[in-house]
């Protein structure tokens, strides 16, 4: 044990703790546009599948942010494409939630979204009573 506790002190001496500093990433930083372009494209896939879908807006919803409705309006499409009326009312219902506080938000995604949910047949959580 204490020749243990000697070689501890030598370490501890002769390589003391670096100093705090913060390490970033030297990646490309992904713009707005490139990153909705890149949601656009994954729930427009023709072959997604019901886990793809729900495993995107998983991903999506866990981000810091509230999708934009182009993103939306391809998740909503590929929601028809898998005949999956409920993820679409789901999508509608995680989308509110995120939006949270801020009141303006989901008003202003339903009033974006609204053609495609008409072309769709999609009625929002309020229309069919279930936001409740």
């Amino acid at each position: 044990f204490q020749n243990f506790a000697s070689r501890l002190s030598c370490i501890i001496v002769c390589f003391p703790a670096p100093l705090a500093s913060r390490c970033y990433s030297h990646g490309k930083v992904e713009t707005d546009e490139e990153f909705d372009s890149r949601w656009v494209t994954y729930f427009s896939k023709p072959d997604i599948d019901a886990w793809e879908l729900r495993k995107g807006m998983n991903t999506l919803i866990g981000y810091d942010l509230v999708p934009e409705p182009k993103i939306l309006d391809s998740a909503l499409k590929a929601c028809r494409r898998l005949d999956d009326l409920a993820s679409a009312i789901r999508i509608l219902e995680a989308v509110k939630e995120k939006a949270g506080p801020h009141k303006d938000i989901y008003p202003y995604l339903i009033q974006e979204l609204q053609p495609t949910l008409t072309e769709l047949g999609i009625s929002t959580p309020e229309e069919l009573g279930i936001d409740r």
